[in-house]
């Protein structure tokens, strides 16, 4: 794929947060962009780096041994590194060299993990499955609270919000109440005022297909592949 190319469907991206937020009352800037970089090789991942410019994106990987790998070659850029997938207690330290926020916190054994190994301060999110269906990642919105709460107490991580995939469904209204259950969840911890959830404002919701009604719902960050990238 061409720069061109991607440049131009980055800026179709842009466009279509920019008028979701002028469409639900926001600001363009209270929402991130995370390019989802799963499979995409690093030449690709460079030009939409470049072509951000000074709106710089975040980039995010599912899998780690793809982290490892395309990180260092793309080190003279600086980007921000997110895991947006599941990660194995074994991946920890591979995922800590690169990444700076891990957004799949769904078990508070994986948080300690993070808080031993973690240099700093480390941000991370936690996963909420808000459909419910099998395949998907995290906990349910009923332990959500719970969990970021004991999250919130470790020592070396920093809440920063929660994540979630949204319902795979045609329906907008089932998949906005997946949303709106994770706004909930991120409304109820920061009310509760307890130790380490004030900066737990994220909601990492919303991707290619679906990003305007994630930002309708409330999303401050949404990631992107296809839209970018195109089709794996």
């Amino acid at each position: 794929m061409t720069s061109g190319v991607v440049r131009e469907r980055l800026a179709r991206v842009r466009e279509r947060v920019a008028a979701a937020c002028e469409s639900a009352g926001r600001d363009a800037s209270d929402v991130a962009l995370l390019l989802a970089t799963k499979t995409q090789d690093t030449a690709t991942i460079r030009a939409a780096l470049v072509a951000a410019g000074d709106a710089p994106v975040l980039l995010g990987e599912n899998r780690v041994q793809e982290l490892v790998a395309k990180a260092p070659q793309l080190a003279d850029l600086s980007p921000t590194w997110h895991v947006i997938g599941p990660l194995q207690s074994n991946k920890v330290n591979a995922a800590l060299r690169w990444a700076s926020c891990i957004e799949s916190v769904a078990s508070i054994d994986l948080a300690r993990r993070l808080a031993e190994r973690a240099t700093g301060r480390l941000d991370v999110m936690v996963q909420v499955n808000v459909s419910g269906e099998p395949t998907k990642h995290g906990v349910t919105p009923a332990a959500a609270a719970e969990l970021a709460q004991e999250v919130a107490g470790l020592p070396g991580l920093r809440l920063v919000g929660f994540m979630t995939v949204g319902a795979r469904s045609s329906d907008a209204s089932v998949v906005a109440a997946g949303y709106d259950a994770l706004r909930a969840v991120r409304d109820d911890v920061l009310a509760s005022g307890l130790t380490g959830t004030g900066d737990a404002r994220h909601l990492s919701m919303g991707m290619s297909g679906d990003l305007e009604l994630a930002i309708a719902c409330g999303a401050t960050l949404v990631r992107v592949g296809t839209a970018v990238f195109g089709s794996r």
